[in-house]
């Protein structure tokens, strides 16, 4: 008789062996032999040296099927008793729009053109840059490949920064300590990471400093050695700013800096260092432009419609006041006759005072007859 301890790392006990331990109850079933203890983040296996080798070698291949996936069901695992390799093993890796699978074993992958043309970018370049607008994924795209690269160690760790920059709005005083007040700025990069990474493991890699999620002025004076760092909403990034940022390169460190040059929030006497780097940086070996635009938006339809409709009003120069001021002129009967001298009355309202319209027939200061 022997005992062994299996440890499950990072993962929700329940995951593993669901709810009401009816996952567990079916390894039971399956290792009659075998006594299965679940305590915590623990399994304590007790039997026959033989029997909790091969049963430790299972467990092994279900713990890799959740991590790649996100999900163990019962199929799972009797799909990977069954054979001698899991599921995971079992999959094809050949899709190359594929990048991971995240929460609920939902395969996220590069779904448009340019998507695809930033992870073929990346396999050969340590910094991309992604341009475009709202909505074409550029941001989730970066951090799926961050993900990616630390589930198959290529890196240590993962650093994503933002600028702190309100959109255009004064929020004033915000309640909490340091992360509290910092946590609003930086809530879409910790949204695509719940989609990517398991609760509980997400947590612990927030912990332990394995996903490091800053501001970009906490960058300053840093050496990011074996990290994927990304730089999210870069266009409110100064030009000195983004240069700190980049020369924080380590080695064996890979970056992505990502940003939309239509929103930008920048005081206006201060440059956007995105806008800055495309003219300086384009000509470096090792460091590509990627550029997005709305046939890659990825949310409801409407937003590539927006992005279209602000694109060609930027392009004709038509401004929002040029026709707030023709629709005012238009409710007031139309435009004035350019030859009409400033301040001067129409011709045809000139007329002395107290005299009636010529076209009316009416006595002055008798009414109307179909008023009587």
């Amino acid at each position: 008789m022997g005992e062994k301890t299996i440890k499950i790392e990072g993962i929700h006990p329940p995951d593993i062996f669901g709810l009401r331990e009816e996952k567990l109850n079916l390894l039971k079933n399956i290792f009659p032999k075998l006594k299965l203890v679940s305590r915590g983040d623990e399994l304590i296996v007790i039997g026959d040296s033989d029997e909790t080798a091969f049963f430790e070698g299972k467990m092994q291949l279900m713990l890799a099927h959740f991590e790649k996936y996100g999900k163990l069901t019962e199929e799972n695992i009797l799909e990977i008793m069954a054979h001698d390799t899991g599921i995971a093993d079992a999959v094809s890796s050949g899709d190359g729009e594929l990048l991971l699978y995240g929460k609920n074993g939902i395969a996220i992958k590069a779904r448009s053109p340019n998507q695809q043309r930033m992870v073929s970018s990346f396999k050969k370049h340590d910094m991309l840059f992604a341009i475009g607008p709202a909505g074409t994924g550029k941001t989730y795209t970066a951090v799926a490949l961050a993900v990616k690269a630390l589930k198959n160690r290529e890196v240590k760790r993962i650093i994503l920064t933002r600028p702190a920059v309100e959109a255009g709005e004064n929020l004033g005083f915000l309640p909490g300590d340091l992360k509290d007040k910092l946590d609003p700025y930086l809530r879409p990069l910790y949204d695509a990471l719940r989609d990517m990474i398991p609760p509980a493991r997400l947590a612990a890699y927030l912990e332990d400093g394995t996903i490091e999620i800053a501001p970009l002025a906490f960058m300053r004076g840093r050496t990011l050695d074996n990290a994927f760092a990304i730089l999210d909403e870069a266009q409110n990034a100064t030009e000195n700013q983004l240069k700190m940022f980049l020369t924080r390169m380590g080695k064996s460190a890979r970056f992505i800096v990502t940003g939309d040059i239509t929103q930008i929030d920048l005081p206006r006497n201060q440059i956007s260092g995105l806008l800055a780097a495309i003219k300086v940086l384009n000509h470096i070996k090792g460091i590509d432009f990627v550029f997005l635009n709305e046939r890659d938006v990825i949310r409801h339809e409407l937003v590539s419609r927006i992005i279209e409709a602000y694109e060609e009003s930027r392009k004709t120069g038509d401004k929002p006041g040029d026709r707030d001021q023709a629709r005012g002129r238009a409710r007031k009967g139309g435009t004035r006759d350019a030859a009409q001298t400033p301040g001067q009355p129409d011709a045809d309202t000139r007329r002395p005072p107290g005299k009636p319209d010529a076209g009316s027939q009416q006595t002055p200061g008798k009414p109307d007859k179909n008023t009587q």
